[in-house]
């Protein structure tokens, strides 16, 4: 493709949309400063996060070789310990594949790749029975079968949860002891990817990765910057919440993985749609960082949504009413906001009773008891939040990423499952499925082990100070209600954010790097696409069009001297 001078065109977009309209947007560094590497680690398969889909896919690839999974903190941290909510499958005598193909498909909004869906589904009900004889205890009535309920988008009976509303925890407790039990597995903790080694190729091969740098911090016997150069990397990094000003993800979700995807030249897909929850506990108009998440499986046992005058509202507007998917949700709730001139909305639980509320959610009893909340007797503050990234590294059915060696599987990826918008519960059975997938590839037969090739890619650093304002502004411009005028002016402000280069090698620099790499592509993407359909809502473009009936693909491409990349863009049009 060719490049204009500073920043990359965009090709082959539906009309309207034409190079060079919006303000350009900053310009990125192509690897992050750092040290040399001060030591060398070599083994067959690196995996790359410690929540459900990395520690699924290092328990599977056992057998493979030598197996190491790294993590920026302990095993147990990342996004899969807060989720709440559950993980659907079919399970229920009632409920059928096609029904929950059909549910994601709705959720979806046109955007999902049904091949996907359907491996997701035709196979998740085995994944979450491996999961069990794993060590997973879920509820289960007193005959021994699993307690299910719905959430929003769901038309059957088919989460199972575990401790009530901890679910994701109840997960990550089992799956770590199984890899810690484990003696064919190693683990690094405290360590953060820096980039993707670029491995050698013929000139008729197509780019290829050979392992990772990063930097361990703490306690061990490798400390500092080191390699792993390996013959297949697993890229299970969660998400990039911290792009916010306010999220439900925790503080490691600053999208390293997907920033160093970015910068090795793999595809990125459907990163527009970000994912607003729509009922986060609401701490005050100044509140920021990780925010308590209230479940919809509060609604899915009989709660409601009222708004500032104690009404319900979203009776009438969907067949599902408070259980609607979670875009049409979020929608109405920030509808209802601003017609009040309000900051939040209310979840009204207390026909639930104290009994539900101690048994079934006592994470989120917890949370709201911390803010003076009884919610068997008093309403819920609630409004949307960042919650989850639809998008991610593309991979195809098998989690394999346009790099050869480099697979990617969660949150991280973008497998086709979620289209515009995710059905809930379905983002742990998608780190099970396509974890499980990842190995079984691999299982036939690993890449030939790659040298790693002279990187030749500049090095820079933004400041970390921009952090702070970086996250205002995305919440402020880029969030859940966006506009060509608000994304434009999002892209001004991270341009002069990203002249404030040059910072020292450290942790908070990585990051802020990695975060304005994150929101920048996000941005332009979210400008490109001039629709509203699923999570990504334009005030601008209040309609889906036939036009955008398909996925846009973003990569990084060199946009001249210096330390610095543009974003480049393709559309891949698909059917309903």
């Amino acid at each position: 493709m060719p490049e204009s001078q500073g920043h990359p065109p965009v090709v082959s977009l539906p009309p309207r949309r034409t190079p060079g309209d919006g303000p350009p947007l900053p310009e990125l560094p192509l690897r992050l400063a750092a040290e040399e590497p001060g030591w060398i680690r070599e083994v067959d398969v690196v995996v790359v996060g410690s929540g459900i889909a990395g520690l699924t896919a290092a328990l599977e690839c056992r057998g493979l070789g030598k197996v190491l999974v790294v993590t920026k903190d302990v095993l147990a941290a990342g996004s899969t310990p807060w989720a709440q909510g559950g993980i659907a499958s079919v399970q229920d005598e009632g409920d059928t594949v096609e029904q929950h193909v059909s549910d994601t498909l709705i959720a979806g909004a046109g955007l999902c790749i049904e091949d996907a869906v359907r491996v997701l589904v035709e196979e998740g009900t085995e994944a979450v029975e491996t999961l069990i004889s794993r060590g997973a205890e879920f509820d289960r009535h007193p005959d021994g079968e699993l307690q299910l309920t719905r959430e929003g988008g769901h038309r059957r009976n088919r989460i199972a949860h575990a401790g009530g509303d901890a679910t994701g925890a109840e997960i990550a407790r089992a799956l770590v002891h199984a890899v810690r039990a484990e003696p064919a597995i190693e683990v690094i903790e405290h360590a953060l990817v820096l980039d993707l080694i670029p491995a050698e190729a013929g000139p008729d091969e197509p780019p290829a990765v050979a392992g990772v740098t990063l930097h361990v911090l703490g306690e061990g016997s490798r400390t500092g910057v080191g390699a792993v150069h390996a013959r297949a990397v697993v890229l299970a990094t969660g998400g990039i919440g911290q792009i916010y000003a306010v999220t439900t993800n925790p503080g490691v979700s600053t999208g390293d993985g997907i920033a160093a995807a970015l910068r090795a030249g793999a595809r990125l897909r459907d990163i527009e749609f970000i994912q607003f929850h729509p009922t986060v506990l609401f701490l005050g108009a100044g509140a920021r960082g990780q925010l308590p998440l209230v479940s919809e499986a509060v609604r899915g046992e009989g709660g409601h949504l009222l708004n500032p005058a104690g009404e319900r509202f979203m009776v009438g507007q969907h067949e599902l009413a408070e259980l609607a998917p979670r875009d049409v949700v979020a929608k109405a709730i920030m509808r209802e906001m601003a017609a009040a001139g309000a900051d939040h909305v209310f979840v009204d639980g207390t026909m639930l009773g104290e009994e539900t509320w101690r048994v079934r959610f006592p994470t989120i009893l917890h949370s709201c008891r911390q803010m003076g909340i009884n919610p068997a007797r008093d309403l819920i503050p609630v409004a949307p939040a960042c919650h989850y990234f639809c998008g991610g590294v593309e991979t195809d059915l098998d989690g394999a990423t346009s790099l050869g060696g480099l697979y990617a599987c969660g949150e991280a990826a973008s497998s086709g499952v979620h289209g515009a918008n995710r059905l809930a519960s379905n983002s742990l059975l998608e780190g099970l499925v396509f974890a499980r997938r990842i190995a079984a590839r691999l299982r036939e037969g690993l890449p030939e082990r790659r040298p790693p090739a002279p990187d030749a890619r500049p090095a820079g650093l933004i400041d970390p100070a921009v952090v702070t304002e970086l996250q205002l502004i995305m919440s402020r411009d880029a969030g859940g209600l966006r506009s060509a005028t608000s994304l434009d002016r999002a892209a001004e402000e991270m341009r002069r954010l990203a002249e404030k280069n040059g910072a020292e090698p450290g942790l908070e620099a990585w990051e802020a790097t990695n975060l304005i790499t994150v929101a920048a592509a996000v941005v332009a993407a979210a400008r490109l696409r001039e629709e509203s359909r699923g999570a990504h809502w334009r005030d601008d473009f209040d309609r889906r069009s036939d036009a955008w009936q398909g996925h846009l693909i973003t990569r990084l491409a060199e946009s001249g001297p210096g330390i610095t990349a543009g974003l480049a863009h393709e559309f891949v049009p698909t059917q309903e």
